[in-house]
C-alpha cells in the first residue's frame, strides 16, 4: 500500500470520527448511549446493543456512499468529466465545507420529528433496537454531517474510485466513539459523563482545526487547478 493510499484512508477515517463527534451526531449518540444505559445491569446486553448501533450507522453510510460512488463511476461520461474537473471542483467544495465547520456559513436544520418517532417505536425490540436506532440516526443528516459526508467523503471516494473501501473506513470511523461508550457503559458508567465532556471539548478544537485545513487545502486546489498560479 502506497503512502498516498494510506493518507486517503486515514483522511476517510478522520472524516468518520469527526462526523461522529460533531454536535448533531453527537447529540444522537448521547441519546443512543442513554438508551443503551438502560441495560447497565446487563453488561453483555449493553455491549451487544452498542455494537449493533454502530453496525446500523456504518451500514447506512457504507450503503449510501457505495451507491453514489458506484453510480457515478458506472457512467463513463460522468466519470471522465469528474476525472478531468474534480480537482477544480474540490477546491471550492473544501472551502465551503471548511466554512460550515467554522460556523461561517449557517445551513438550515430540520426538526427531525420522524427520527424521534422512529426511535420511540423500536425501544421494545431488545438488543436489535440498537441496530434500528443506528440506521435511523445515521439517516438524520444535519448540516455538519451532511457537509462532511456529501461534501468531503463522496468527492474523495469518487476521486480515488473507491466505492467500498473508503466508505467502509468512514463508517468504521463513525462507529469508534459509539463502541467506546458502549464499553464504558458496560464496565464503568461513572466514566461516561467525563468522557462525553472531554469529547465535546475535543470536538470544538478538532472541528476548528479541520475547518481551517479544509479552507487552506481548498485555496491551494483553487489556485493550482483553476487559476494555475502554483
Amino acid at each position: 500500500m502506497t503512502g498516498d493510499a494510506l493518507i486517503v484512508i486515514a483522511t476517510a477515517a478522520w472524516l468518520g470520527i469527526l462526523t461522529s463527534i460533531s454536535p448533531c451526531p453527537l447529540a444522537t449518540n448521547i441519546a443512543a448511549v442513554s438508551f443503551i444505559a438502560r441495560r447497565v445491569d446487563r453488561p453483555r446486553s449493553a455491549l451487544t446493543t452498542g455494537i449493533l448501533y454502530a453496525v446500523g450507522r456504518s451500514l447506512v453510510y457504507v450503503s449510501l456512499a457505495a451507491l453514489l460512488v458506484t453510480s457515478v463511476l458506472a457512467a463513463p461520461t460522468v466519470s471522465h468529466w469528474l476525472q478531468k474537473y474534480m480537482n477544480k471542483l474540490l477546491g471550492p467544495v473544501l472551502i465551503l465545507v471548511g466554512m460550515v465547520l467554522l460556523g461561517l456559513i449557517a445551513l438550515p436544520t430540520g426538526r427531525g420529528g420522524w427520527t424521534t418517532r422512529a426511535s420511540q417505536g423500536v425501544q421494545n425490540w431488545g438488543v436489535w433496537s440498537g441496530l434500528a436506532l443506528g440506521v435511523v440516526f445515521a439517516l438524520s443528516f444535519c448540516p455538519s454531517s451532511a457537509a462532511l459526508f456529501f461534501g468531503s467523503l463522496i468527492p474523495l471516494a469518487v476521486k480515488a474510485e473507491s466505492a467500498v473501501t473508503l466508505p467502509l473506513v468512514y463508517g468504521a470511523g463513525t462507529a469508534l466513539p459509539v463502541l467506546a461508550f458502549a464499553v464504558l457503559i458496560a464496565f464503568g458508567t461513572q466514566a461516561v459523563g467525563k468522557a462525553f465532556h472531554r469529547i465535546e471539548l475535543f470536538e470544538r478544537w478538532a472541528r476548528r482545526v479541520t475547518g481551517v485545513l479544509f479552507i487552506a487545502v481548498g485555496i491551494y486546489f483553487t489556485l493550482r487547478f483553476i487559476f494555475r498560479l502554483t
